[in-house]
């Protein structure tokens, strides 16, 4: 999620694009389906109009029905939510949001998967020039 998506979506909005990534295209009734305590059908269709309105959304016809795709890319999006979880959470620390997620579930990371994290590392600084 962009900057400008982070501030222009409520949280009942996130949960709409997120069952849409999930399905990568999905019907209001789907929607409607997939997202926790959901409010009443008829809301989830004007918050995907609003999403649509608002340039995060568009819509094909199948049948009688809409079909709604996301117009930002899942991978976008991702980057902009890791974001704002390390700027509001961690004081803009990757040490820190990194740390954290390491300790998220209590278990230590496999040899398998400290490899791959130092690799990830690595070639980050490669890209950077670091």
């Amino acid at each position: 999620m962009s900057r400008r998506l982070q501030q222009e979506l409520s949280k009942r909005e996130r949960q709409i694009m997120e069952a849409i990534y999930r399905r990568r295209a999905a019907t209001a009734l789907e929607v409607w389906k997939a997202i926790p305590a959901a409010p009443s059908y008829s809301a989830v269709r004007t918050t995907l109009r609003i999403l649509e309105a608002k340039g995060f959304l568009s819509h094909r016809k199948q049948g009688r029905k809409y079909l709604y795709l996301p117009t930002i890319t899942h991978q976008r999006a991702r980057q902009s939510a890791i974001r704002q979880l390390v700027d509001t959470y961690f004081e803009g620390s990757l040490e820190a949001t990194v740390a954290a997620v390491i300790r998220l579930d209590g278990r230590k990371l496999t040899e398998t998967e400290y490899r791959r994290l130092i690799d990830s590392i690595r070639d980050e600084e490669k890209w950077r020039g670091s």
